[in-house]
């Protein structure tokens, strides 16, 4: 009976520490750091058509340190099970002029991000469902901001930090001017 009661001790020390590792597990997945794969269209040159996956990290967004020219994952305002990656272009308060239609131009509108807001953009505006078909996106769907590619579904691997946008602000209007490697 002793030899049971020693092993059923040793069972529950171990589930313990098993579970213990399990919720710190859960808690940096859900809060801290987090892996995912991104594949599609909208985010081409930046990331991969066939898929990448990157590191997202997720205090930045409930910190309030984002800006323009971050990529972030959103929880789709269309289809809630969706999980997007697009980049900020514009902050409350900026102002935006888009086009509904990138390859005609000459159709444009403008608009102020209202407060609590921000406006996304995948890189590869002519396929991309993004803030130009939804409108401006809530923070409360930021779900994180990735900043690391770690390996790509590419025949060779990349990994390092993600491209970061190189943009113009006037006065008025937030523009895209192209990207580089950062």
């Amino acid at each position: 009976m002793r030899q049971w009661r020693i092993i059923a001790k040793e069972a529950m020390a171990r589930a313990s520490i098993i579970g213990k590792f399990l919720c710190l597990l859960h808690v940096t997945d859900a809060y801290i750091l987090s892996s995912n794969h991104v594949l599609g269209p909208s985010m081409l040159p930046t990331l991969n058509i066939t898929g990448d996956v990157v590191l997202v990290e997720h205090l930045s967004h409930r910190l309030g340190k984002l800006g323009s020219g971050d990529l972030v994952l959103v929880r789709s305002p269309l289809d809630p099970k969706k999980t997007l990656t697009k980049r900020i272009v514009a902050m409350e308060g900026d102002k935006v002029t888009f086009s509904l239609d990138p390859t005609r131009s000459h159709s444009s509108r403008s608009l102020v991000v209202q407060k609590g807001h921000v406006w996304i953009q995948g890189d590869n505006a002519n396929v991309s469902c993004d803030s130009r078909h939804f409108g401006p996106l809530p923070f409360g769907l930021i779900e994180g901001k990735a900043f690391m590619r770690l390996f790509s579904n590419l025949s060779f691997v990349r990994y390092g930090h993600l491209a970061a946008l190189v943009y113009w602000v006037n006065e008025t209007t937030h523009s895209i001017v192209g990207l580089t490697n950062a």
